[in-house]
């Protein structure tokens, strides 16, 4: 067996609690708060607590999906951000960037969400940007 803990930065909303993901023969199976972080100073939130559930979920989304004659199938990376920015750039052409809104995620970090934020007034022309991390 093989066992370790990773340290990492929670992913459930801006305050930036740190835990330890506890990794056991490559699969992670839990997590622990660090104790000595000057935030979360050894507690974690329930969301915290349960950081990990979601990563191997029997549900989740391990390839991109694009929806062809009317249902879902699996799709490169590549053909599923072609068919994004294709669908993006008609829009834009069509009724102005202003017509697209971003809406960012909790579970992103800062600087991700930054970068969302950027690429929506820099690359698609709008200010209609939101987030979902309100507390």
């Amino acid at each position: 067996m093989e066992y370790h803990n990773v340290l990492t930065t929670c992913p459930y909303c801006g305050t930036g609690c740190a835990l330890h993901l506890q990794v056991l023969d490559h699969q992670l199976v839990g997590v622990l708060p660090a104790k000595n972080h000057p935030i979360s100073q050894g507690g974690l939130c329930i969301k915290g607590w349960n950081a990990h559930a979601f990563v191997n979920h029997k549900d989740r989304l391990q390839t991109p999906l694009v929806r062809k004659g009317g249902k879902l199938v699996t799709a490169t990376w590549d053909e599923a951000l072609a068919l994004i920015a294709e669908k993006l750039s008609a829009l834009k052409a069509e009724s102005g960037p202003d017509s697209i809104g971003v809406f960012a995620s909790a579970k992103c970090t800062n600087e991700e969400n930054y970068l969302i934020q950027k690429f929506a007034r820099a690359v698609i022309g709008t200010n209609n940007v939101d987030h979902c991390a309100r507390l």
